[in-house]
């Protein structure tokens, strides 16, 4: 019996051997093209997964620095259609805490956002041993739209240093790095809880969980036991132009022994006018103590935290009252973490965690004006559902980079059908390229337009940065066709009215012209329909309607055949009637 036993075990071994030598594995350091998120010096670290330069250990306190080698906040970005991942990699430090779980002090956490944006998390079986292993199996390799699978977002652990790590795929399916993002971070200087504990697996830091949210890259400077407001770290802080900086500190500074009333507010203070000074422009949000779950059995203890809120608050209305601007405050009343909220009283389990970025998520969204609704068509969300055509990341990395080096005059936001007409950024597909060229290129017209986008592509594209850094004189606009087979024509205002919103908090000198969108094959009624409702908005908003759908049409209301590709694309006639009826809106 022991023998058959020792057999079984055997194949097993040799089973797992067999497929482990079928796995393609990649090394993030090795990469041509930086793809560790979360770093703001990736070319200064020491070591590929430190959040600090090399040169800080010169100028920060020791415990600082070996806290800043802790992997908190990173993540790998890559697209696969593998039915299994497989994770590898080493830590410097001890597995666990006795009051955190191996999984949320070393473990690492894949999620997935399929090609409509949605977010799924996948289970992976892990052997925490020298080497740590994460296997990935039976995973779905693709949605409905291509066989190129989706994207996939590891995060890595939050309470130790990782000295390597390799991803391993199957050596016959697609596996695709991806860079990390260019949109401007969120900032995060804070405490242990900021730093992660303590979640039971990375992905419930309630940092991870905002930047999921947000969807934002999000730089992670928590320090446990050590975020002190200490000028050496906020020196370190002043050079990274972010979205918003956040300072939660305050859990830091409850010894009073140490921490005097004096000590915090000067603190708070010179942290405060340091950022305003580098970073003019940039939010700042100071987050009040979250308190003490068993505050209110333990005086002591909700003393200690009431005391430098009070103090942090003081603080911020004597800033307010000196002028300077874009100044914010969370405070304890809003955090409103429960009862059950906490592992020890004072580190939020995973619950707590969830509240916690649930607070700053409402917060964040009020002072960057990034509202969402309910509506499908009110949650901004990616996609990816043509790569065959065009990489929609991309395309929204060239617009950023034609923002910031030579912006448009006009900006045209639409779909496919002018996406694929002509013009900037420069498209595979582009069926009246000449015509584009010839008059739109000169009016300084910009295509920001994507193929097979929603209302909730473009409201993610705007909050995403494509329409900041510059002035425009005109914004164009003819969307929502993608949504009518998903979306009541109710949940389409809902969107158009938030994308209006949008442009013209970012853009508030220019000419806004809403077309109403085009009509198509056997949608022709229903299109009629929503585009007064969509006229009617406009005038609600103060823009310009205009609507230019006639000329597809015979005298029976459906549509001419003879100007449509497919129903929906017009052809090459097509375009010629659309370019003459839509100059007459374009400022020259």
């Amino acid at each position: 019996m022991r023998t058959i036993i020792i057999f079984i075990l055997c194949l097993q071994f040799n089973s797992i051997i067999a497929q482990d030598s079928e796995i393609v594995w990649w090394n993030p350091v090795t990469n041509e093209f930086p793809v560790i998120e979360g770093q703001a010096w990736p070319n200064e670290v020491e070591s590929p997964y430190d959040r600090f330069p090399a040169r800080a250990e010169k100028t920060v306190r020791k415990s600082v620095w070996n806290l800043s080698r802790h992997a908190a906040g990173l993540k790998i970005r890559f697209r696969s259609n593998a039915e299994e991942i497989v994770v590898r990699y080493k830590v410097r430090n001890k597995k666990e805490m006795d009051h955190m779980p191996a999984t949320g002090v070393s473990g690492v956490d894949l999620y997935a956002i399929t090609n409509d944006g949605a977010i799924l998390w996948a289970n992976g079986k892990r052997a925490f041993s020298d080497t740590i292993t994460y296997r990935y199996s039976g995973l779905l390799p693709n949605d409905t739209y291509h066989k190129l699978g989706r994207e996939y977002r590891l995060n890595l652990p939050l309470y130790n240093s990782v000295e390597w790590l390799e991803i391993g795929v199957s050596k016959n399916t697609h596996f695709q790095p991806l860079p990390v993002r260019k949109e401007k971070p969120i900032l995060v200087y804070g405490t242990s809880i900021a730093h992660g504990a303590c979640a039971s697996r990375p992905g419930m830091a309630w940092t991870n969980i905002l930047s999921r949210k947000m969807d934002r890259p999000l730089i992670n400077l928590a320090f446990s036991g050590n975020g002190r407001l200490e000028k050496e770290v906020i020196d370190l802080v002043e050079e990274i132009d972010a979205k918003i900086v956040v300072i939660d500190c305050l859990p830091n500074l409850v010894r009073e022994n140490e921490f005097s009333n004096a000590e915090i507010e000067k603190r708070v203070l010179n942290s405060v006018h340091q950022l305003r000074a580098k970073r003019p422009n940039t939010p700042i949000l100071l987050t009040e103590h979250a308190g003490y779950t068993d505050g209110f059995i333990q005086p002591e203890r909700l003393k200690s935290y009431t005391r430098v809120n009070e103090v942090q608050q003081a603080a911020f209305e004597k800033l307010k009252k000196e002028g300077i601007k874009n100044l914010h405050y969370l405070s304890y009343e809003e955090l409103g973490l429960q009862l059950d909220d906490m592992v020890d009283g004072t580190h939020p389990n995973d619950l707590g965690m969830l509240h916690y970025a649930e607070a700053y998520e409402r917060k964040l969204r009020n002072i960057l004006n990034e509202p969402i609704g309910k509506a499908t068509t009110t949650l901004p969300v990616t996609q990816y559902r043509e790569p065959n055509n065009y990489d929609w990341e991309k395309r929204h990395r060239e617009i950023l980079e034609i923002n910031s080096t030579n912006p448009p005059k006009k900006v045209f936001l639409a779909n496919s059908i002018i996406h694929f007409w002509g013009g900037m950024p420069k498209a595979k597909l582009a069926r009246e390229e000449k015509t584009w060229d010839k008059y739109f290129n000169p009016l300084g017209m910009g295509n920001y337009a994507y193929g097979w986008d929603r209302l909730e592509n473009l409201l993610w594209r705007i909050y995403h940065g494509e329409l900041d850094g510059f002035s425009a004189e005109q914004i164009i606009g003819m969307v929502s066709t993608n949504n009518l087979h998903l979306n009541t024509d109710e949940e389409i205002i809902k969107g158009h009215k938030l994308v209006i919103e949008a442009i013209q908090y970012r853009q508030p000198n220019a000419e806004i012209v809403w077309f109403g969108i085009l009509p198509r094959r056997e949608k022709e009624e229903r299109v009629i329909t929503l585009n007064e409702k969509i006229k009617e908005l406009a005038q609600q908003m103060h823009i310009k309607y205009a609507d230019i759908g006639a000329i597809f049409l015979k005298e029976d209301g459906k549509i001419d055949e003879g100007l449509f590709s497919d129903g929906l694309h017009p052809n090459k006639k097509g375009y010629i009637k659309m370019r003459k009826a839509l100059l007459p809106f374009i400022k020259e």
